[in-house]
């Protein structure tokens, strides 16, 4: 059994959210900050890929296109362990309420669904400390292709041009996600995550999550 599955004894909470591009994941954690906020808990916030130490270095081999899927999971885990360490942690320990947009699940789905093997990417995790809660946010990789495609293009690496399914970055897009889709689902009981309908209304979905926090909580 891995270390990820015991349980943390942090006085906080590590509650995050899950799913594919465009499934509205941001926008409702944002919502349950400034709600948490409100009621006056100690909250913050930490994002994927976020780490002064290594984002840069990502960003620049991405714009090259020089990833290919195992160094893009070292990378993604040498950003979390640094994140974990600085910010979550200390967080934690503070008895903050720690809000993550994607996790550990995000790199459990990404990276197999580039072909790197599952087991040797929960191992290289299994530092990370196991979440109070997670929901994650199911959507057809067809409906989130739409919403992107309202603002922007599908980029390179997301569309999982990389991987060379399709000539069509819209195809590829379709093709790679609907590969991380399907490692989400095998993790839904695999974890525990709790699955939320990405096309439900927004303050629907605000109202179950807000439901689901108050729990673990006690407020």
């Amino acid at each position: 059994m891995l270390k990820f599955s015991k349980k943390h004894s942090y006085p906080g909470k590590l509650i995050c959210m899950e799913g594919i591009d465009g499934s509205g994941k941001s926008t409702q954690i944002e919502l349950l900050y400034d709600w948490l906020k409100s009621k006056d808990i100690d909250v913050i916030l930490t994002q994927w890929n976020s780490s002064e130490l290594i984002s840069n270095t990502t960003k620049k081999a991405k714009k090259k296109n020089l990833l290919s899927g195992r160094t893009f999971s070292l990378l993604h885990a040498v950003d979390f362990a640094d994140r974990l360490e600085r910010t979550i942690k200390p967080a934690l320990k503070a008895g903050f309420v720690v809000l993550a947009d994607r996790y550990v699940y995000t790199a459990f789905a990404r990276d197999v669904a580039r072909e790197v093997d599952p087991k040797w990417v929960r191992n290289m995790y299994d530092f990370a400390i196991k979440p109070d809660i997670t929901f994650y946010f199911e959507i057809s990789p067809k409906e989130s292709l739409d919403r992107i495609c309202a603002n922007r293009q599908p980029k390179f690496y997301e569309a999982g041009m990389d991987m060379k399914l399709s000539n069509n970055p819209y195809k590829s897009y379709v093709m790679f996600q609907n590969r991380i889709v399907e490692q989400y689902r095998e993790m839904i009981d695999e974890f525990g995550l709790i699955e939320i309908d990405a096309t439900q209304e927004i303050h629907y979905k605000q109202n179950l999550i807000r439901q689901k926090v108050q729990e673990i909580l006690d407020i």
